[in-house]
């Protein structure tokens, strides 16, 4: 991972974070979804924002997401660096193998 990419990621994970720790959970989760993007490529970062939003779905009892979550933690550890769908926000509410189009204010971070 590129450092500019990585420090794209780590800033929207604080974001996260941030949100989680003042009870935001809805903007922290697309704060969660855009650190995944940002982090998938790395098998340690892609499980750290799977991970937070398991936390999410825990805090809004939405037994969909942590269901999801749970095992998406798994996956991402395994898979992360074999083969991710780009641009994938990770949450539940999209199939875990969809290649979704990159945010454009997130593409500059890509080398591609």
């Amino acid at each position: 991972m590129n450092k500019v990419l990585k420090m794209a990621y780590e800033r929207e994970m604080f974001t996260a974070q941030t949100l989680y720790l003042q009870g935001d959970f809805i903007t922290c989760f697309k704060s969660l979804e855009r650190a995944h993007i940002l982090g998938q490529q790395s098998a340690l970062r892609h499980t750290k924002s799977h991970w937070w939003m398991l936390k999410v779905g825990i805090k809004l009892a939405d037994t969909k997401e942590v269901s999801a979550q749970i095992l998406r933690v798994f996956a991402a550890i395994i898979f992360s660096r074999l083969w991710v769908p780009k641009g994938n926000t990770g949450g539940a509410n999209v199939s875990a193998f969809k290649p979704m189009p990159i945010p454009n204010d997130l593409k500059v971070f890509f080398n591609e």
